[in-house]
Order: structure tokens, then sequence, then C-alpha cells
């Protein structure tokens, strides 16, 4: 006899279904719909991200296979990848954003206690971009350049925790420095850019807003030394001035002064110059600031390599748009499990183990939770690192 739930429907209890229902009916998702609901999408699309399926085919081949067991996982409906392709096609986008985005404030919540680094109070958020190539004769829709197809993915990485706050996905051709624009901005806290995203006019309203700012500098800065401030060469700075811009344009768009930190990496002896509005912080916790960018760059090789998110179940722009955001949705759930039941195991090896471990029926604790971690080696490349 067969007892207990099965693994998949131990992870989808981390999904708050009321929550769910309510922003189905916010965006009338299930009008004219007899038997495959958003949810039943939603559960074969986790389902297909979980255990890494390929093609709509090999969604319908791997579920079928386990048609006694797809009630007990939730799903309700027959399965059949012409109509889970008609879905994908079909139903708002917005419905599995506005999902992930109430996983990320439950995800926020858990981690937001999480250790960092630096001695800082203020909530630090990195933000970047990376590209996701697409073959233009097939997503027709994902311009980018003349002979290929790509979309970006913009995102808002909060350091402490290091879970997505903000994701924006557009077509290639949407410049950086235009997502500034629709970026929420929270005073108090410190937004981390690389040089992609100078724009004085833009990062004007972070001032103008009551936040802060590190981003590196243009060679063709153009400025005046106001005020030099002592700093300790032996740690790789080189100075710590306050200045104001000179240029016409720039001058213009940033009126006040700003905060210019030069700094020599001893290690890779390159040199980076900081801009920022913040004239608190020790110069070289700016450095450092920057330093945590890099948690951000880690976390789109995370996701390309452990989400199937680059290649897609279908070629309009809702159904790319549907399996990213429910891509996310999977990551946050798993993400929010491993802090609720305190588990030890990277994020990798969780979705490794769960994978496998799919269609058991033992308690999520003892497939996963009884790992030791203490071996694994934290510089391999498909595994997140900070997530341990």
């Amino acid at each position: 006899m067969l007892t207990g739930k099965l693994i998949f429907s131990q992870i989808m209890d981390y999904l708050p279904l009321h929550m769910f229902r309510r922003i189905v009916q916010r965006y009338d998702g299930n009008r004219k719909v007899h038997q495959f609901s958003c949810l039943d999408q939603f559960l074969c699309m986790a389902f297909a991200q979980l255990t890494y399926r390929e093609s709509l085919r090999d969604i319908e081949a791997c579920l079928r296979s386990q048609q006694g067991k797809l009630y007990h996982m939730g799903i309700r409906a027959q399965v059949s990848r012409n109509t889970l392709a008609n879905a994908n096609k079909v139903r708002d986008w917005r419905i599995y954003a506005d999902i992930a985005q109430h996983l990320i404030q439950i995800a926020r919540n858990l981690y937001i206690d999480d250790e960092f680094d630096l001695d800082l109070q203020n909530t630090a958020y990195a933000l970047d971009s990376t590209t996701i190539d697409l073959c233009l004769a097939m997503f027709p829709w994902a311009n980018f350049r003349k002979s290929k197809g790509a979309i970006k993915l913009h995102t808002l990485l909060d350091l402490r925790g290091n879970i997505p706050t903000f994701i924006h996905i557009s077509d290639g051709k949407l410049h950086d420095v235009n997502v500034l624009d629709i970026l929420p901005i929270e005073a108090g806290s410190f937004y981390v850019m690389d040089r992609g995203y100078v724009d004085f006019r833009r990062l004007h309203v972070f001032s103008q807003r009551a936040a802060f700012f590190v981003i590196r500098a243009k060679s063709n800065l153009q400025c005046d030394r106001i005020f030099s401030h002592q700093v300790d060469r032996t740690t790789g700075l080189i100075c710590d001035q306050s200045v104001v811009l000179t240029g016409y344009y720039q001058s213009k768009n940033y009126p006040e002064k700003l905060r210019r930190v030069k700094y020599k990496d001893p290690e890779s002896q390159k040199t980076y110059v900081f801009l920022t509005n913040n004239f608190v912080l020790p110069a070289l916790t700016i450095t450092e600031l920057y330093r945590y960018r890099w948690q951000v760059e880690l976390f789109f090789k995370w996701i390309k390599q452990n989400l199937r998110i680059k290649r897609f179940y279908g070629n309009s722009a809702n159904a790319v748009k549907t399996q990213i955001w429910i891509a996310i949705s999977t990551f946050l759930i798993v993400a929010i499990m491993k802090k609720e039941l305190k588990i030890n195991a990277s994020l990798y090896t969780i979705l490794q183990i769960l994978s496998v471990n799919i269609f058991e029926r033992n308690p999520l604790l003892q497939i996963v939770g009884n790992y030791s971690y203490e071996n694994e080696v934290r510089s391999n490349t498909n595994q997140l690192s900070f997530f341990d």
C-alpha cells in the first residue's frame, strides 16, 4: 500500500495556493478553461524544471508514464503537449510573474538575517543583465541584431541572501541603462552597478530618493576635486575624493558633489575608479561592496546551468516569458523549502537529488536533510556557492 505524499507534492506545498488562486482570478486566467487549469500548467512546467525535461514531448511522455500519480501531484487534467503548448502561448505570463514576485517576498523574509561579510546595516543590491541567445527565424519578436535574436534578463539581486528582487525580461536591443527608469528604488539602500549603467540624469534620481549607488566610473569622466580624504595605501586605496562633475551635460544632469574612490587590486594589479553618493562608509568598504557585485554574475551562471531557460518549449513571447517566470518560481520554492527545513546542502545538490526522487513517497528531510555538505567543493562551476 502506498503511503505518504509524493516528493513533488511536498515541494509544491511551499507554493501558497490561496495566493495562486487570487492572482489567477485577477487576470481571469481560467476563463473558458474546462480542464487544463493554470495550476495544472504551473505544476507541469515546474515538474519540467525539477526533472530537466527538454521538450513538450518529453514532459508529456514522462507524466503519462506516471498517469496513476498525476492526481497525487495536484494535476487534475490529462497532460497533452498540444494543450500545454497552447496554455503557454495564450495564458497571460503576468500571472506567473506575480506569483514569482509573491514568492520573492517570502524568500526575502526568510533570508533577511543571513550573514553578510561587510559591516553594513543597509540593504545592498547588485544590478546587471544577462543575454539569452535565440534563433531569430524561430523567435522573430526577439530583436537583437540583424541576423540574431536574443532576450535580456535584467535582475536586481539582494546581496543578503542572494534573492532576485526585481526581474525584467526584454528583447536584446534594450540598453541596460534604460532599466533604471523602471527600477524600484528604496530609500537608504545601496545599488551596485557596473559602468554600463552610468547615466548621471538617472543616477541623480537615486540621490533625490535618498538611496545610494556604487558604480564604476568611465574613462572619460570629467570632474574637479573638492577635497581629498586620507587613505591607507597599503590596503590598495589610491585616493578618496569629493568631486564635482565639470562636463557640460554631466554637471547639468548631476549638479551635486560625488565621491570618487580609486583602488588598485593587489591580486590582479588592475586599477578601478568608483563613484558613489555615499560619504559615510569607509572607502575600503565601498570597494568591497563593488566586489560583491560578482554575486549577480554567479546567479546568472547558476540559473543558466540549472534551470530550463536556454531552450524553450514555445516560440511566442508569451510562452518564453511564462517559462522563465515559472523557472524562477520553482527556484524560489526550492530556496524557501531549503530555509524552512534548515537543509545544509546547496541548492545545486538539492535539485540534483530531487530530480531522481520526484515520484518517491519518502519525507523530504529523509531524502535531502541528512546529506552531508562538508565534502562538497565550493568552487564547483555548477553550484551556487552562496546558497550552501
